[in-house]
C-alpha cells in the first residue's frame, strides 16, 4: 500500500457523497491507509475563496470555469500532488468531472475549451511534484508524461440520481447557492455531461445508483474499491 491512490466522488447536490466519502476513508483506514479527504472547488485557503465567489458572486459562464480551474490548481499543487507523493489515499469531493458537467453540460462552455483548460491547469511539468499519481491511473513518471495525467484519478465514482429525487431531498435542508437554484433542465443537462464523461473514459469512471436504499449504495462503492485490488 505504498503507492498513492486517487479516487474521486461525483454527481449533483443530494446524491449522498458525503456519507459515502465517510464510510470509504473509515475502511482505507481500518486497512491501513493513510487518508486524506478534500473537496472541490476548494482544499485549500486561496481554492476556498475562490470556491465562495464561484457559488455566490453572478458571473458568466467562462469566468466561472476558470475559476474552477484556477481553484483546481492550487488544490493539486498545495494538498493532492503531495498526498498522492507521500502515498496517501486521496478522496476528493469532486474533480474536473465536475467542470465538465456544470460548467459544460449545464452553462454551456465548449467543451473543447474545457479540455484545454484541464491540460493548462494540470499540466505536469508545472506542478513540480514527480510521483505516479494513483494506482491504476497513468502514471506521471517525468515531467514529460502527457498533461492531463498529471493528476488523473484512478477511479471515480459517479452517484447518478435523477434531478427530480436530488430535489425532493435537498428541499429545506438549506439555502440554495447559485448552483442548487438552477431549474430541474440544468441537473438534466448536468447528468447528461457525467454520462458523456463516463463514456469517454469508462475504465475510470463507475456509475452508482444512487437512488438505491443506503446500505446497497455503500456495499456498492466498497465493491468497486475492492475490485481493483485496494481494500481487502
Amino acid at each position: 500500500m505504498s503507492g498513492g491512490l486517487f479516487i474521486t466522488f461525483e454527481g449533483i447536490d443530494g446524491a449522498g457523497k458525503s456519507s459515502h466519502i465517510d464510510a470509504l476513508a473509515d475502511a482505507l483506514a481500518a486497512a491501513g491507509r493513510r487518508v486524506v479527504r478534500t473537496r472541490e472547488p476548494g482544499g485549500t485557503p486561496l481554492a476556498e475563496r475562490l470556491r465562495a465567489l464561484a457559488l455566490h458572486e453572478p458571473m458568466d459562464a467562462m469566468t466561472e470555469a476558470l475559476l474552477m480551474f484556477a481553484a483546481r490548481r492550487d488544490h493539486v499543487r498545495e494538498v493532492i500532488a503531495p498526498a498522492l507523493a507521500r502515498g496517501d489515499a486521496v478522496l476528493c469531493d469532486r474533480f474536473t468531472d465536475a467542470t465538465f458537467a456544470y460548467q459544460g453540460g449545464g452553462r454551456g462552455v465548449d467543451w473543447q475549451s474545457l479540455s484545454q483548460l484541464e491540460r493548462l491547469a494540470l499540466d505536469g511539468s508545472a506542478l513540480e511534484v514527480d510521483f505516479p499519481c494513483s494506482e491504476g491511473a497513468p502514471h506521471a513518471a517525468s515531467h514529460a508524461a502527457s498533461p492531463a495525467a498529471a493528476c488523473r484519478p484512478g477511479l471515480t465514482l459517479w452517484f447518478d440520481l435523477p434531478p427530480e429525487e436530488a430535489a425532493r431531498r435537498l428541499a429545506g435542508a438549506r439555502v440554495p447557492d447559485r448552483f442548487e437554484a438552477q431549474p430541474a433542465a440544468f441537473f438534466h443537462a448536468v447528468r447528461a455531461a457525467y454520462a458523456r464523461r463516463q463514456a469517454e473514459d469508462p475504465a475510470r469512471f463507475v456509475r452508482i445508483d444512487a437512488a438505491q436504499p443506503l446500505a446497497a449504495v455503500r456495499q456498492a462503492v466498497l465493491a468497486d474499491v475492492q475490485a481493483r485490488g485496494w481494500l481487502a
